[in-house]
């Protein structure tokens, strides 16, 4: 009966008692485990699509172990300007002075009056341009005279004294031209 009473001993001994608080510290591991390999499967590149057209992707979410990209910093392009021709502007003529002595005619003072049909932001703004234009009306046939555009808005230009056969005479004004002249002027 000896060898009966050690086999019921040693098949009835327990394993030492996990010390307390011991089963709660196993559960904040494992769940923490869980929480690591679900939030590394989840951070991989997650596509909504916000259409049911599935070609396009509405937004991208990128992981975090990506390394985050910046492109480098492009030079400023170089500025392009609207190259000017005689369309580019309007032009007509004020008349500043009007001196008439009947039937001789009369002598008149005219200036230019330039309007640009577009952006003056268009305009290279270092350039000189100059305009010319013809007048009509005088006795002796056009008047041809040339205008300075400079800084896109600033237009010099010498005031023309014209004579007209008749005070009916209409005076009128084309561009015949424009050229860019010397930047560095």
């Amino acid at each position: 009966m000896g060898d009966h009473d050690q086999r019921d001993t040693a098949a009835h001994a327990r394993l030492p008692a996990a010390p307390a608080g011991a089963e709660e510290t196993n559960l904040v591991i494992i769940g923490s485990a869980a929480a690591v390999i679900a939030a590394v499967i989840g951070t991989g590149v997650v596509v909504v699509q916000s259409r049911a057209d599935d070609s396009r992707p509405a937004a991208v979410t990128k992981s975090a172990s990506e390394e985050a990209v910046t492109p480098a910093a492009e030079p400023d392009p170089t500025p392009t300007y609207t190259e000017l021709t005689a369309d580019s502007f309007t032009v007509k003529l004020r008349t500043t002075e009007r001196q008439c002595f009947g039937s001789a005619g009369c002598n008149v003072t005219v200036e230019p009056k330039l309007t640009f049909l577009g952006d003056t932001e268009e305009i290279d703004p270092d350039a000189t341009y100059e305009i010319t234009y013809e007048i009509h009306g005088d006795e002796s046939g056009p008047v041809i005279e040339t205008a300075e555009l400079t800084d896109r808005t600033s237009l010099n230009y010498t005031p023309s004294l014209i004579s007209t056969s008749s005070s009916r005479t209409k005076v009128s004004v084309e561009i015949a031209d424009i050229t860019q002249g010397d930047e560095s002027a």
